[in-house]
């Protein structure tokens, strides 16, 4: 007979413990506009799949962040509407900690993550394929 992992701290246990966050995480984000919201029901999404499929479908089926979820899923969407914040948001950022006194050497750092961010952002699909049939 297999020996079946019943320890409390086993893989399936902190996928699903890092889910949990990454809602809370979300939730705060959708009230904090300093704070993403998408990203975190992405990380959520890919814990759940792992360990609550029951969790998986409530995020996939949410009827205020289930469609982004699905596309991003399915077609690694990215809306325009989310590229433009990310781009807000980190510009934003990366102005203010220009004003800092911060040293020059990681606001350079900061400026090349960002800008690779944005790379990888941008090159996401902005809708969905639409197949065309003749």
């Amino acid at each position: 007979m297999p020996k079946h992992n019943t320890s409390l701290f086993n893989r399936c246990f902190w996928f699903h413990a890092a889910g949990i966050l990454f809602v809370g995480l979300g939730f705060i984000g959708m009230a904090l506009p300093v704070m993403p919201t998408t990203i975190f029901f992405i990380l959520a999404l890919g814990c759940f799949t792992r360990s609550s499929p029951k969790l998986a479908h409530w995020l996939l089926t949410h009827p205020k962040f289930g469609p982004s979820l699905v596309a991003w899923q399915q077609y690694q969407v990215i809306p325009p509407k989310g590229k433009i914040g990310a781009t807000v948001g980190m510009t934003i950022g990366l102005v203010i900690l220009s004003l800092s006194a911060a040293p020059m050497w990681v606001i350079w750092v900061v400026a090349s993550i960002e800008a690779t961010v944005l790379c990888y952002i941008f090159s996401r699909p902005s809708t969905t394929p639409v197949n065309i049939r003749d």
